[in-house]
């Protein structure tokens, strides 16, 4: 029997009913549960919220399901934040599965730094698909690529006070999409200490088709461009592909050219295929499309960040006018 914990999980959901047999296993699987787990839900029309309610968890665990229709992640979030009944927080997603001790190794890390505290787990692709496998590996970076002093977790895997949230004044929601990251700023703005458990991890798949990844990280650059995220980040993706254009037209006049922009091209894939060569073991079949799908993956992905990140600006730029009128 797995102990129980004097912790809360929070979790936001929306028509996540085909993924949540395997949340549910790896809940159940965990060595050490919450207390306390709080769902919100959207408005899910696929019975997910009944899903919840019938859920049969260990004596001593208890599951509040909240429906809040139409609230965006951020006001899931605080509206569970809000409810839950322990100090300490677990935040996950439905949409993902946890390590057998996630729950434990997250709520051991605040046994080494106190509260409050902001505990910072880790997440590793899965994906069925080859599509949705070869994106999910490619722009997912590995643990060795982390520097724990500065890393921004998701709040697929994070743990948290109360208090730290308060303090922060909870997720901005305003914004729909890059509110942890948001949020994570706000705690380091406040001097919150973060402590990086790169053990504690979950599962997360990649969206299945490269349209939906796109509009995916279409709604992330438009989220960035709305809380002014990563601007040299942004510039530095126009001038990349500003200069393989000016390169590109060259060619016709000096072919030589090709082999400038294709070393600039390897240069820049070359961490997206490491990613993929060094996690080749997890990703299983189709490894040798999975390589040859990356500098489709990567340019998608970058083409839908490229518009997406001037549509926030401009949102940010008719909000700030309207707020003066």
């Amino acid at each position: 029997m797995p102990r129980i914990a004097n912790a809360s999980l929070i979790l936001t959901v929306l028509n996540e009913a085909t993924a949540l047999p395997a949340f549910f296993e790896s809940v159940q699987a965990q060595t050490v549960l919450p207390a306390d787990i709080v769902v919100v839900d959207g408005g899910s029309v696929d019975g997910t919220a009944r899903m919840f309610a019938e859920w049969e968890l260990p004596s001593g665990v208890e599951v509040t399901v909240v429906v809040s229709n139409g609230a965006n992640i951020s006001k899931g979030r605080n509206i569970a934040f809000s409810s839950a009944k322990h100090e300490r927080v677990l935040v996950t997603d439905a949409g993902t599965s946890l390590s057998p001790k996630w729950a434990e190794q997250m709520l051991e890390g605040f046994e080494r730094v106190g509260s409050p505290a902001v505990i910072c787990g880790f997440f590793e692709p899965v994906g069925e698909a080859l599509t949705e496998r070869t994106i999910a590996f490619t722009v997912t970076p590995r643990v060795e690529e982390i520097d724990g002093q500065t890393f921004l977790p998701s709040s697929r895997s994070l743990a948290t006070t109360r208090q730290a949230w308060q303090d922060a004044g909870g997720y901005p929601e305003w914004l729909d999409y890059c509110e942890d990251l948001l949020f994570d700023l706000e705690l380091k703005r406040l001097g919150k200490q973060f402590e990086f458990v790169p053990e504690a991890r979950v599962t997360w798949s990649a969206r299945p088709t490269l349209a939906a990844f796109m509009k995916q990280y279409f709604r992330y650059a438009r989220g960035d461009g709305k809380a002014s995220l990563w601007a040299k980040r942004h510039v530095a993706r126009y001038a990349a592909y500003a200069v393989g254009l000016v390169v590109l037209g060259f060619c016709f006049v000096q072919p030589l050219l090709l082999i400038l922009l294709a070393a600039g091209g390897f240069l820049y894939l070359r961490k997206f295929w490491r990613r993929l060569w060094r996690g080749r073991e997890e990703f299983g079949s189709g490894f040798a499309a999975g390589i040859a799908l990356v500098p489709v993956v990567v340019v998608a992905g970058d083409l839908a960040k490229m518009a997406g990140y001037p549509a926030g600006l401009l949102w940010k730029r008719k909000h700030r006018a309207s707020a003066h009128q």
